[in-house]
């Protein structure tokens, strides 16, 4: 689900649909587009939540969720003037508009932990992330640029134990020594429908410390709108709020109709590993509230992608965010 902004071209500029508010008999809501990474799913709930319970609407905004797809870069929608807020995929993305000059911005952090992992089979001795390296693993190009440059710089891995991955799950079953990549939400569970209990590596708990889910928006809407900003981050903090811990029956049923692929097993199955994870609620969020972000994090994954020559130590990292919105306890109860 990573997807880098270089593989496709940035779209013609577009007017922003943001409205402006005015008052009558009835306060008119402010038009907001966000586009999700993805085709729609359980790791989308908390902002389906915030739609489909009126979260949204309570803070004066008229939202639509356009969903992402193999076809669709958001982000470049988004720096285009197409979509007001984007749902950023990893730190990797930030900086990398950062370094390349577009003007995106994030403004929270909804995963603490990224679900990416590693998956292996049992019973071979490839329990732990260290206990990779030399092995051959199938990972896609996407992940080849992200991910896998801090696996290489504190596990030792090496571009020659890379394999090509498919997205299919063939090749992982007819082999008990395969090693792919995988969302911790998602192929586990596929594995297990085929009667395979993988093991899970899970690269948050290995050190690999990039937010992910995030909420972007365009420089010139920080500056301009901070109001819209900081309703649209309330809201959808609170909406993660209601699908983790209340009912997730509204933004499940906006989620089917988007995509009838998210089958209602495999939705119960990424929210259980969601909670059992910690991919929302865990680190500072604990005492922040959903959608933390802190210097302190930033700063420790700059600086080891930077020793790992993916990252200039000149880029000036601190511009690919802001803190202004988040660490408000917002929901919290």
């Amino acid at each position: 689900m990573i997807v880098p902004i270089g593989r496709r071209a940035l779209l013609a500029g577009a007017a922003s649909v943001f409205a402006t508010p005015t008052r009558g008999r009835a306060q008119k809501l402010d038009r907001v587009a966000f586009g999700t990474n993805w085709r729609a799913q359980a790791e989308h709930g908390g902002f389906y939540q915030a739609l489909a319970t009126g979260l949204y609407q309570k803070r004066g905004l008229d939202v639509t969720i356009r969903q992402g797809g193999p076809q669709i870069n958001s982000a470049q929608l988004l720096a285009a003037g197409r979509l007001d807020f984007n749902m950023g995929a990893s730190l990797f993305g930030a900086l990398n508009y950062l370094q390349s000059g577009v003007p995106i911005v994030t403004t929270a952090a909804i995963f603490q932990k990224d679900p990416q992992i590693l998956m292996t089979h049992p019973g071979q001795g490839h329990d732990s992330l260290a206990a990779l390296k030399g092995k051959p693993i199938m990972i896609s190009a996407g992940a080849q640029s992200t991910y896998w440059q801090f696996l290489k710089h504190r596990f030792g891995y090496t571009d020659a134990q890379i394999r090509p991955y498919t997205f299919q799950l063939a090749p992982f079953l007819a082999d008990k020594k395969a090693i792919q990549q995988g969302y911790l939400t998602s192929e586990p569970f596929k594995a297990e429908q085929a009667r395979v209990k993988p093991v899970v590596l899970l690269l948050a708990d290995g050190g690999y410390t990039s937010y992910t889910t995030t909420i972007e928006t365009r420089a010139d809407v920080v500056r301009d709108k901070p109001d819209l900003v900081q309703r649209f981050v309330d809201a959808s903090i609170e909406g993660w709020y209601s699908y983790l811990d209340g009912d997730p029956g509204p933004a499940n049923r906006l989620i089917k109709r988007d995509n009838p692929d998210m089958t209602d097993p495999l939705t119960a199955y990424a929210i259980a590993a969601m909670k059992r994870h910690g991919i929302v609620v865990s680190g500072d969020a604990l005492t922040l509230g959903i959608g933390a972000m802190t210097d302190a994090r930033w700063k420790d994954f700059f600086d080891t992608m930077s020793a790992a020559g993916v990252f200039p130590s000149t880029l000036d990292y601190r511009r690919a965010y802001t803190l202004q919105f988040v660490n408000k306890k917002v929901g919290m109860k």
